[in-house]
């Protein structure tokens, strides 16, 4: 019965995971383990997530991006399986990652955190309920002027890494409209540019989007961006990449165990990158937490 047993993600990053894999593969076989499984098309993850727990794993090391991370981080919450996880770099923005003091791109470091173990972390995660619809996700939840990004970048390009988000977003940023929602209890309303419900800090590969962000402190960071319009948003564009957008004047932020969204229509939105459509104009936002054990390399950080 395996022990450790790796999840790789071949499509991530565009391509990244597959050219990561072999040295994966090198790292892990060093450390004794051989089991790498890949997903083989969209949405795989949950069952190999479930296979290799049925088949007596007890420690997952996921090689992807945070699409991948959070689509088997949500197959183990789902499961309630006691579990641990290791995220390993593979896809594009990589940012739930960042949040760990654990080395996610030196996959020799991470082959031996996960066979012998070492300081490892409860983590949150966030569920958006509308209707029947239920998705959870481990690093953000966005809504809004997000939503125009990842269409963008759907449309493909031949740029990899943090380049893909900051080109696709600079293209959208003068032309989008924006969307209509008022918050609870954050109590902001009107017309708004972007709306991200966040569990860690980054997004985007670059954005450093909620400065003040921890994945295992039970709570959410909601950043609300208002009706920022025209040449406006660019140097609150620039801002976002290093933090410091928080003290625009339209940009309000907030930390909850949960938010309530009303919007005119059942928005679109995404949960790690995915794109999703909520099932009606009344969305709630909210945490989960501690559900995850995560091999996180080092001690978590000090109580506010």
């Amino acid at each position: 019965m395996p022990g450790v047993v790796v999840i790789a993600n071949p499509a991530a990053g565009r391509g990244a995971g597959a050219r990561r894999i072999r040295s994966a593969r090198e790292a892990f076989a060093h450390a004794g383990v051989t089991d790498i499984r890949t997903t083989e098309s969209p949405g795989d993850e949950a069952r190999l997530v479930r296979a290799a727990l049925d088949d007596g794993a007890d420690t997952l090391a996921i090689l992807g991006g945070d699409g991948t991370w959070g689509k088997c981080a949500a197959a183990v919450a789902t499961l309630g399986a006691d579990v641990r996880l290791a995220f390993l770099h593979g896809g594009t923005g990589n940012d739930f990652a960042k949040n760990l003091p654990a080395p996610s791109s030196d996959f020799a470091a991470m082959a031996r955190l996960a066979v012998e173990g070492g300081p490892e972390w409860r983590v949150d995660m966030g569920v958006v309920e509308s209707g029947a619809t239920r998705d959870l996700f481990l690093n953000v939840a966005g809504f809004g002027f997000d939503i125009a990004v990842l269409e963008q970048l759907a449309a493909g390009g031949a740029l990899r890494g943090r380049a893909v988000y900051v080109l696709a977003a600079l293209r959208q940023l003068l032309s989008y409209r924006g969307l209509g929602v008022a918050v609870a209890p954050e109590g902001a309303t009107g017309r708004s540019l972007m709306l991200v419900v966040s569990n860690g800090r980054n997004f985007g590969g670059a954005f450093r989007i909620a400065p003040e962000a921890r994945v295992n402190d039970g709570l959410l960071d909601l950043v609300h961006v208002g009706d920022v319009r025209g040449i406006a948003r660019l140097p609150l564009f620039a801002n976002a990449l290093r933090g410091a957008h928080l003290q625009h004047s339209r940009v309000t932020a907030a930390r909850a165990s949960g938010f309530a969204l009303r919007f005119a229509e059942p928005p679109a939105y995404e949960t790690d990158g995915e794109l999703r459509r909520a099932g009606s104009a009344e969305v709630t936002v909210r945490c989960l937490p501690g559900v995850l054990r995560v091999l996180a390399g080092g001690p978590p950080p000090t109580p506010r």
